[in-house]
């Protein structure tokens, strides 16, 4: 076998774990559907971020599914208790149940259910389910991104046209040259989804603020990767996941030469 090729078992191993988590992760959205609107009991954990019951359904859900068929895979979800033996597996499931909760217990529409399966530290499999617009992305590592089936793209080019940015509008001010003149695109609830918006070409760059956490951010990661976009930190290191602190700072994601632009720009800003 040449170097760089990949194992025939190993091609086979990677589809079905495909085909596993695109099942489960229909599964899951319409698990959320179905709760959707509906009363249910909620609380807020740690300082402000809400959770419900629903979210721990799905989480529950897409346990049984995952770890029954991949029991040596280790775990890492947003509503589950964090495992530390996660660390030592080369291979680990990376789940946010519900992503957008506020906007999902609000009634709004911009939520989804996200999951990558991340080995030594970078996604190999992802997708994310949005079930209120019927949208499914899924990428495989070499094998492009589709939205319900269909190859994707990411937008080309380097300009900025500041109504398809979405992000923090502080953070995208420091992008204008003019920020009286900055119109962003409207808030999506759901930090997964912002981010996949760059992979099909609705939105040119999204920007994550800091404090980001590997489940809001593996799956969209290998989707925009896929799609010929890349998502970075704003200096352009890479974003590595399953480390024992799962936080992360300020991203963006953009098509190939239009993030290269956004990060010499906030290289060359004074730091504040």
């Amino acid at each position: 076998m040449a170097d760089g090729d990949i194992d025939s078992s190993d091609q086979a191993k990677l589809a079905a774990e495909a085909g596993l988590l695109k099942q489960a992760v229909r599964e899951a959205g319409e698990l959320a559907r179905a709760m959707f609107g509906t009363e249910l009991r909620k609380w807020t954990k740690g300082a402000s971020s809400p959770v419900s019951e629903a979210d721990m359904a799905v989480d529950a859900l897409l346990e049984r599914r995952l770890r029954a068929a991949t029991p040596d895979y280790g775990w890492l979800s947003e509503e589950s208790a964090d495992d530390p033996s996660r660390l030592a597996r080369s291979r680990v499931w990376i789940v946010d149940p519900i992503d957008g909760t506020r906007s999902y217990l609000g009634g709004r529409n911009d939520w989804c259910v996200s999951v990558a399966l991340v080995e030594h530290g970078a996604p190999i499999l992802a997708a994310v389910y949005v079930p209120a617009s019927e949208e499914f992305f899924f990428a495989a590592r070499g094998g492009g991104t589709t939205l319900n089936d269909e190859k994707v793209a990411a937008s080309t080019g380097t300009g900025i046209d500041f109504a398809r940015v979405a992000g923090p509008k502080p953070l995208v001010e420091r992008l204008a040259t003019d920020s009286a003149r900055v119109e962003l695109h409207p808030r999506i609830g759901s930090l997964a989804l912002r981010l996949c918006r760059v992979a099909h070409g609705a939105l040119d760059a999204a920007f994550a603020g800091g404090q980001s956490r590997d489940w809001d951010l593996a799956a969209a990661h290998l989707i925009v990767q896929e799609a010929g976009g890349k998502m970075s930190a704003l200096s352009g290191e890479a974003i590595l996941y399953n480390r024992p602190d799962v936080a992360h700072g300020v991203l963006v994601a953009a098509g190939r030469d239009r993030h290269a632009d956004i990060v010499s720009h906030y290289r060359q800003l004074p730091q504040s």
